[in-house]
């Protein structure tokens, strides 16, 4: 066969009824509301990001770390008490793309997986979809190193 692949009458007919039957999707609306989402948690850690400033003496540049481990551990929270699940059915990926939704992919394995017990089904499920991207952060923070390790070492 070349091109492409010829639709029969009864195909065609189909698609149309699925067409008629399709529920369609409020992207706008779901887009807006991950926006909201995505928009308050960052809200959130620029608050906490000027807490450290003023109230431990942090400078900008500090900050970024307690302000991300206490961001992870807001998520855990509330995924443990099971508040996450229904800001991710609100705002959609709006709840996934920030730190927070590092924190809940962790502790969600955790939780699937506490009734195997604390070694084989926590410690050996926990880091199972958050693996790779501590995997792919190590990994490109060593990369980033060694490049200016050289570059510094050649006198630029």
């Amino acid at each position: 066969m070349s091109g492409k692949d010829k639709t029969t009458p009864i195909q065609d007919a189909y698609q149309e009824l699925q067409g008629k039957h399709e529920i369609k999707r409020p992207i706008v609306k779901n887009c807006l509301k991950a926006f909201l989402v995505g928009g308050i948690f960052c809200i959130v850690g620029q608050a906490i990001s000027y807490f450290y400033i003023y109230f431990f003496n942090f400078t900008e540049q500090t900050a970024g770390g307690p302000t991300t481990a206490t961001m992870v551990f807001l998520a855990l929270l509330m995924t443990g008490f099971g508040f996450y699940d229904r800001i991710g059915q609100f705002g959609g990926a709006g709840s996934a793309v920030p730190v927070t939704g590092f924190g809940n992919a962790v502790i969600s394995a955790a939780i699937e997986h506490r009734t195997e017990g604390f070694v084989l089904g926590v410690g050996s499920n926990m880091f199972k979809l958050a693996g790779s991207v501590i995997l792919f952060g190590v990994f490109s923070a060593f990369v980033v190193a060694l490049i200016k390790t050289i570059y510094l070492m050649s006198g630029g």
